[in-house]
C-alpha cells in the first residue's frame, strides 16, 4: 500500500488527551511514537499514518479533509465549528464545561444577558447562549480564566471544571446547567467521510478496547438448584456459558459483566450459593 493510500489519523501531541489517546491506540494494536518531537509516524503494517498536532487544530484539519480522522475533545470539536462529526466516544479525558461567577449560586443563564464572559471556548459558548436567546460579550482567553473576574475583564466565566477546587479558591461559584460533557472522541469529516476498510478496522479495534476496559470475565461454580438464580445475576452479553462439572449436580459458569458492578455482583453470587468465584481482565475482544 502506498503512502497516499494510508489512513491519515490526527492524534493530540500534548495536553490531557495526548497520553490517553496514544495508550488507547497502543492497546488497539497500533504503533505510537516514543519521541515527543516526532510529528509523523507511519504504521505500514496497519495501513495508517499518524500526525501529532495541537488538540485544538485537529478538528480543523479533519473538517477540511486534509486528514481522514482524528482524536480530540468534544468541547474542542464544538468550539472549532469545523465541518466534522463525532464518530465514537472514547471514554477518557472526561470533563464538564460550566458557568461560574461570584455569588453564582443566586444566578441563572438568563442573568448573563449583556454581561462579559471570559472563556477559552468562545465558539462553544456562543452556540450554547444563542440557542437560549442570550446575548453576551465573549472575552477570549487562552488560560487562567478564573482570574478574569478579579482582574476586571469579565463578569462571569465559562470553563472546564473537574473538582471545582480552583474556582472556589478564586471566590467563584458554579451556576446553570452543564454546558457540555466532554471527553476524548474520534471524529471524521461531515457528510463525505472516507469509506475505508482500514477505518472500519480502526473503529472496531477501538470499540474492542472500550469493551475490554469496561467489562471483566467472571467464572464460578454453582449447584443445579442455584443455577437459575446465579445466572440471572450474570446474564452476560449473549447469555452465560454453562458447563457440567465432574462433581455431580454442579456447573461451571462464565460470563462477561460490567467492571463497575463486579464486586457487588460477586457478593450477590456468593449469597446465591456460587463458589470459586473468579474475576479476570479482558485484554481485547470483538463483539
Amino acid at each position: 500500500m502506498s503512502q497516499d493510500q494510508l489512513l491519515k489519523i490526527a492524534v493530540p501531541n500534548k495536553g490531557a488527551l495526548s497520553e490517553a489517546a496514544a495508550q488507547m491506540l497502543r492497546e488497539a494494536g497500533y504503533r505510537q511514537r516514543n519521541d515527543s518531537k516526532e510529528l509523523v509516524l507511519v504504521d505500514e503494517d496497519n495501513h495508517v499514518e499518524f500526525y501529532y498536532l495541537r488538540p485544538r487544530d485537529i478538528a480543523v484539519y479533519v473538517g477540511e479533509g486534509t486528514l481522514d480522522v482524528g482524536v480530540t475533545g468534544r468541547d474542542m470539536l464544538l468550539d472549532s465549528g469545523a465541518d466534522a462529526d463525532e464518530v465514537m466516544a472514547l471514554g477518557f479525558g472526561r470533563s464538564r464545561f460550566r458557568f461560574a461567577a461570584p455569588g453564582g449560586a443566586q444566578m441563572g443563564v438568563d442573568s448573563l444577558a449583556g454581561k462579559r464572559i471570559a472563556t477559552s471556548y468562545p465558539g462553544l459558548l456562543q452556540g450554547y447562549l444563542s440557542e437560549r436567546g442570550v446575548e453576551a460579550r465573549m472575552i477570549k482567553l487562552d488560560g487562567a480564566v478564573e482570574s478574569a473576574i478579579r482582574l476586571g475583564v469579565a463578569d462571569a466565566i465559562a470553563d472546564v471544571v473537574e473538582t471545582g477546587t480552583t474556582l472556589r479558591k478564586a471566590g467563584l461559584e458554579l451556576f446553570g446547567d452543564v454546558i457540555c460533557h466532554s471527553e476524548g472522541i474520534l471524529i471524521q469529516r461531515r457528510g463525505d467521510g472516507v469509506p475505508s476498510d482500514v477505518l472500519d478496522l480502526l473503529k472496531r479495534r477501538l470499540s474492542g478496547v472500550l469493551v475490554a476496559r469496561n467489562y471483566v470475565m467472571v467464572d464460578y461454580d454453582v449447584s443445579q438448584e442455584n443455577l437459575d438464580e446465579a445466572t440471572a445475576i450474570t446474564p452476560g452479553l449473549e447469555g452465560p456459558t454453562v458447563s457440567g462439572l465432574a462433581k455431580d449436580g454442579w456447573f461451571a459458569v462464565r460470563a462477561m459483566v460490567p467492571r463497575k458492578d463486579a464486586q457487588k455482583m460477586m457478593d450477590d453470587l456468593w449469597a446465591a450459593g456460587a463458589r470459586a468465584i473468579l474475576l479476570t481482565d479482558i485484554a481485547a475482544c470483538r463483539l
